[in-house]
Parts: C-alpha cells; sequence; structure tokens
C-alpha cells in the first residue's frame, strides 16, 4: 500500500466524534443557555445530539432545529411579555404557550434536523418520561409544566409535568442517544439556601409544595453530573427562576456565556482525549 493511500485509511477509519449538549432546567435562567451557545458558535463547536429538560428542553428543541443564539433571543423580544404574563396565574393552561412555540417548532420531533429528546415526569406515577417522538411543540409544554402554575400537559393518556422532578439535565440521555462527549449546562447550580430566604419566601413554599402532585427524586440533578463530561455552572444565584426584566436576561445571557468561555480549554481537551483514545 502507497504512503497516499495509508493516509487516506488512516482517516477514514478514524471515529467521527458525537458530540451531545444536555441543557438544565431552571426558567427564565434559561438565558444562560442562549449565552452558553453564543459562546460555542464563536468557537466553532457544534453539537449533534441535544437533550432538554424544560427552558433546557425549549432552548434545545429551537437548537436542534437550526436556529442560533442571536435567532432565540430575537424570539424572545418578540414575545408579548403582557399578554404572556396574563397567561401565568396558578393553574394556567398551557396551550397559549405551545400555540406561540409551534411558530417556530412546527411538526413532529423527528422532522428536527439534530437528534432531540426532552424530559418530563408522569403526574400519576411521578416516573420521568422521555419525549423522543410527538408533536414538538406540544412536548416542550409538557416538559416545562410547572406546578401548580400549570396544569399538566395531557400527552398520550398521561399527564405530564415539569421534567425537572425526575431528570433536571438530562445529560444520560444525551449518552444514551449515542453522544461520545456531553456537555451540559446546570442552571441551578447556585441557589439561595432555605435560611437565607425571608420567613414570608418560606412560607409561599411551603405552601406551594402543598399543591404540588409531582415530588422531586433524590438522583434528578445527580444523574446528570454522573453522564455529563463536562458540567457548566453559570453563578446565578442572585436571579431567580421568573427575573424576566430586560436587565435581567441580558445580565443572565453574559453570566453564560462567559462561563462557557471560561471551560472552554477544558472542553477542547474533552474532545481532544476522546479522539486520542479511539485512534
Amino acid at each position: 500500500m502507497g504512503l497516499f493511500a495509508r493516509i487516506k485509511s488512516a482517516f477514514s477509519n478514524k471515529k467521527q466524534l458525537t458530540l451531545g449538549l444536555a441543557l438544565g432546567s431552571g426558567g427564565a435562567k434559561g438565558l444562560a443557555h442562549l449565552g452558553a451557545l453564543k459562546a460555542f458558535e464563536e468557537e466553532g463547536i457544534s453539537f449533534q445530539i441535544v437533550t432538554g429538560t424544560s427552558i433546557g428542553a425549549i432552548v434545545g428543541a429551537l437548537y436542534a432545529k437550526g436556529y442560533t443564539a442571536q435567532d432565540m433571543f430575537g424570539i424572545i423580544e418578540s414575545l408579548n411579555r403582557k399578554e404572556f404574563s396574563s397567561n401565568l396565574h396558578p393553574f394556567a393552561d398551557l396551550a397559549f404557550a405551545e400555540e406561540f412555540l409551534s411558530h417556530y417548532l412546527e411538526g413532529e420531533i423527528s422532522s428536527l434536523p439534530k437528534p432531540f429528546a426532552a424530559w418530563a415526569t408522569d403526574g400519576s406515577t411521578n416516573e420521568g418520561v422521555l419525549l423522543n417522538a410527538g408533536n414538538t411543540a406540544r412536548a416542550l409544554t409538557a416538559s416545562a409544566a410547572i406546578p401548580p402554575f400549570f396544569r399538566a400537559v395531557e400527552w398520550e393518556g398521561r399527564r405530564l409535568y415539569d421534567g425537572a422532578y425526575t431528570n433536571a439535565i438530562p445529560a444520560d440521555v444525551c449518552k444514551s442517544m449515542g453522544a461520545d462527549v456531553v456537555i451540559a449546562v446546570d442552571l441551578s447550580a447556585y441557589v439561595r439556601p432555605d435560611e437565607e430566604k425571608g420567613k414570608l419566601s418560606r412560607l409561599v413554599g411551603s405552601a406551594i409544595n402543598a399543591f404540588v402532585p409531582v415530588k422531586t427524586l433524590d438522583n434528578a440533578k445527580s444523574r446528570g453530573y454522573d453522564a455529563a463530561d463536562v458540567m457548566l455552572k453559570p453563578y446565578l444565584y442572585d436571579y431567580r427562576a421568573t427575573d424576566v426584566s430586560p436587565a435581567a436576561m441580558d445580565a443572565m445571557m453574559e453570566i453564560g456565556y462567559n462561563e462557557a468561555k471560561a471551560k472552554m480549554q477544558e472542553i477542547k481537551e474533552t474532545i481532544k482525549n476522546f479522539q486520542r483514545k479511539k485512534r
């Protein structure tokens, strides 16, 4: 075999890396996901498999469709916030959100250009539910239906709620779908402990929990950490899942961007190490 043929053979036998992205739950903190995606775009890093829970599922599906971070920010800016806020009340029906999302994510999950899956929680059994087929917009609302603020979303005879209760950062799902290396984002790595909250906040939290039909599993977050090769943890301690002011949104996007930039060398080294092992 000649030199050219040997070189060609070496390259043809080299395993192509499949990079996965797992985006965690966190409500409005999801702006940090957009910041991270912006950093990945600047570095020329793209993902072949995407999973997400709650806001992470929404951002992940948009990414799987082909939207850029700037596109997504534009979608948020186009939202009629006054009308959207009028739908935010206890036990609200998420039909309004499904309709909005369907303008950008029409059709079935199987039609997305990249493999994608969302995660939800069964309201009857408290079991996690993988959503990798069916109507995209409906699956996303099911993944993001936080009780008691929203009603359960009907899905194939089941009543589904937010997936954060059973798998807040579905990196393990990404791996099971064929990702060699998974980069994940935890929006709730830094949260205010109960003892630092005011008495009123604690009482409200306890009252809300009394109306929640699903409970958080012990491994709801740890399973994501166990499966992720690199975990991004944007410092969102000063922000809440309901912070939707323009200033807060800009700040959270910047925090996500900076966290991804800070971890970029680790991400690149992780990718290189996998490629070396597979040669």
